[in-house]
């Protein structure tokens, strides 16, 4: 199959991020000829391995947070990332954080960091599939991305941030999302430090 090809077939179905299994799909290639065309054009950049058995296309990287979403899953954006997305934090942030279920990891790709914070699974719920430029990315609502962020900061894995914009918060909606972490104490603190007067 010639790469014109190959790049037509990924600009019609607005292919960004794929498995060597999807490209062998997609293609209609065996599992053996689809790889050896994947280390080849990714040995040219016209590829790049996101990890492995997970591919993206170039010259147009896909956006970070189609990745996060991505390479490290069930995962979805939250903490200071999806903050930051939302304006409850004034600052730009150039690790992408995410929630999931599994071991808390780290990737660096294309020269960005993608941080994965282990959450517990009746807590890994309160996000959605949100549409950003063309691609569907599933992200914390924000009472969400904010009860993961304050559980971090409770536990002491992360600093409070002094310019948090808690205005447009919806405080019976973060009071059952903190519930969800199964701890009195962080509850108490959510309600009596930070939500008093909002």
């Amino acid at each position: 199959m010639k790469l014109i090809d190959i790049q037509n077939l990924i600009i019609e179905k607005n292919i960004k991020v794929f498995t060597a299994l999807e490209f062998a799909r997609i293609m209609g290639l065996s599992n053996i000829a689809s790889q050896k065309l994947l280390e080849r054009y990714t040995r040219r950049n016209i590829f790049s391995r996101l990890k492995n058995g997970l591919y993206a296309t170039r010259p147009n990287p896909p956006p970070s947070f189609l990745i996060a979403n991505k390479i490290y899953r069930p995962s979805y954006i939250s903490f200071e990332t999806a903050l930051s997305y939302y304006g409850i934090i004034p600052e730009f942030v150039y690790t992408i954080t995410s929630a999931t279920t599994k071991t808390t990891r780290e990737f660096f790709v294309d020269g960005k960091t993608f941080i994965f914070h282990k959450i517990k699974t009746q807590a890994f719920t309160g996000y959605k599939p949100v549409k950003i430029g063309d691609d569907l990315i599933l992200i914390a609502l924000p009472e969400k991305a904010l009860a993961d962020y304050l559980y971090f900061v409770h536990l002491k894995k992360k600093v409070l941030s002094e310019r948090l914009d808690i205005k447009k918060i919806d405080s019976r909606r973060i009071i059952k999302y903190i519930k969800l972490f199964g701890r009195p104490k962080f509850l108490n603190w959510v309600k009596n430090d930070i939500l008093r007067g909002n």
